[in-house]
């Protein structure tokens, strides 16, 4: 009872921050006799611009993350935090969303990129795996050494975000191996 009551706090907390930057409105919507609180998307912009970065990281030989509205050049940790977003949407089963624009095999590719990713960065330090395909996102592990290296000073950040990280890796681990052997 309590953690469902503290998870819709989460849940109102992040819909006002998002409504505050002006990329979700609110609306009182009628469910049968009840008025209820609904958040849609008040900018296509900023949900445009995250499916974008998310095919990017996740489709290009070299990934380059250009500057937006969203996603600012002095911004901390830009390739990290996209990183960790696209493993959390993985992790909630909402990545694909953002793929539909690709094809099939595409996909897939992207899927096994998000595995890699999942592998790589979901434990601090972060290292490059041995075996691991350079083929999409060849200077992620240069570009993300380099944000570290820039930020010796945010390393607890960095462990809590990925403890974070490392519990969605579990988590679609543990999904996939009881699906397995269903």
């Amino acid at each position: 009872m309590k953690i469902g009551y503290q998870l819709k706090q989460v849940r109102e907390r992040l819909a006002k921050g998002l409504v505050d930057k002006g990329i979700l409105r609110t609306e009182k919507r009628n469910f049968l006799l009840f008025d209820m609180a609904t958040h849609p998307v008040a900018d296509g912009g900023a949900k445009d611009e995250i499916r974008r970065r998310v095919r990017n990281v996740l489709t290009n030989r070299t990934v380059v993350l250009p500057p937006s509205q969203f996603l600012p050049e002095e911004m901390e940790f830009r390739y990290i935090r996209t990183i960790a977003m696209i493993c959390a949407a993985y992790a909630a089963n909402v990545l694909e969303n953002a793929l539909t624009t690709l094809s099939h095999e595409a996909r897939e590719r992207a899927f096994a990129q998000v595995d890699e990713l999942l592998a790589e960065y979901s434990q601090y330090p972060f290292a490059k795996r041995a075996g691991g395909s350079s083929a999409i996102g060849a200077n992620l592990g240069t570009v993300i050494a380099e944000e570290v290296n820039n930020s010796k000073d945010k390393e607890l950040q960095l462990e809590v975000g990925n403890m974070l990280s490392n519990e969605a890796s579990y988590k679609t681990n543990t999904v996939d191996r009881s699906l397995l052997h269903a």
